[in-house]
């Protein structure tokens, strides 16, 4: 158990549980699927928060093991969160079941799978974890992702792209998760890519974004060039928001790299903007906005914006649309 403190934010409560590894049926998966279960300790018809993790130098932090930051933030928050260990994790390197996977090395579509498979073993979820059973709204579920998690929680809220070996439209769209967040998302494809995203990862050259209908918070850091994968530079982070229709809010955080100030874990050595108040203000603003659009009248979101963009030198400006 963590103790962790949000001043200013409404229903926070003081410490978080969190239980792994979880492990949930998943037919036909190469590799069982394997979650950690955050959660407060008080409280009743919380909602769900699925988080999609991204990929990276570190073995851990592209699992359930990693995004603890935001993680043990989003739990104080009032939220269950739950992370899956994607196919595409550096743990799971050189395991045989995956060797010819056709979607290797980042795993697209069964990312997304991921998520509706723990949707559906929900009851399985809070049998293996009491802590939080008969405590979860299964009706309230938002989803989060960094980068390639941004990529998976778009296509959650609606976004599609073609699959590159078959030309057909993919379409995972799941209906029961209501809002969501992309950090440091991918942008658009085609001409934006740079030469070797479009030679090893041909799945973005197609992505459609106005097919995002879900309501959904982008954010980006403005120093976040990403030029092994994007000619456009930073404003290529933004175009979830650009290019899907409302309802979007897109979150600028002035002078966030990649990272987003650190976001996938403490000290990790491949945050080049190590800053634990920019990840503070991340997690705040994004549990912020994810709750006040799952809980009618939650105040969170005004708060959050209230405390952090409006004093003199605000982490960053939001816009909506």
């Amino acid at each position: 158990m963590t103790p962790i403190s949000i001043t200013g934010s409404s229903a926070v409560p003081g410490v978080v549980l969190s239980v792994s590894p979880v492990v949930l049926p998943a037919p036909g998966r190469p590799v069982d699927l394997q979650v950690r279960v955050t959660a407060p300790t008080t409280g009743d018809d919380l909602p769900l928060l699925l988080l999609s993790h991204g990929q990276g130098p570190s073995n851990n932090l592209s699992s359930l093991n990693g995004y603890v930051p935001l993680v043990q933030h989003f739990a104080a928050q009032g939220f269950v969160v739950v992370q899956p260990t994607h196919l595409s994790s550096a743990t799971l390197k050189g395991h045989p079941g995956l060797k010819d996977h056709p979607e290797t090395p980042l795993f697209w579509r069964e990312r997304a799978l991921d998520m509706t498979r723990i949707l559906d073993a929900l009851a399985v979820l809070e049998a293996a974890v009491p802590q939080i059973a008969g405590r979860v709204d299964h009706g309230k579920v938002a989803v989060v992702g960094h980068f390639m998690g941004g990529h998976t929680a778009s296509l959650l809220l609606g976004a599609r792209f073609n699959d590159p070996s078959t030309g057909e439209t993919v379409d995972v769209r799941d209906m029961r998760i209501i809002t969501g967040a992309l950090l440091a998302a991918p942008g658009r494809g085609g001409e934006a890519l740079s030469a070797m995203a479009a030679r090893h990862y041909p799945f973005l050259l197609t992505t459609d974004f106005s097919t995002m209908t879900a309501p959904a918070l982008v954010v980006a850091g403005d120093n976040d060039p990403s030029p092994h994968l994007t000619v456009l530079g930073s404003p290529w982070h933004t175009d979830p928001y650009r290019l899907a229709p409302a309802p979007k809010t897109l979150l600028t955080v002035h002078g966030a790299e990649h990272m987003l100030g650190g976001i996938s874990g403490f000290d990790a050595a491949e945050t080049s903007d190590e800053n634990p108040a920019r990840v503070e203000a991340v997690a705040r603003l994004t549990g912020g906005y994810l709750r006040t659009q799952l809980i009618p009248g939650d105040l969170a979101w005004q708060e959050a914006q209230d405390a952090l963009l409006s004093n003199a030198d605000p982490i960053g400006e939001v816009v909506d649309k």
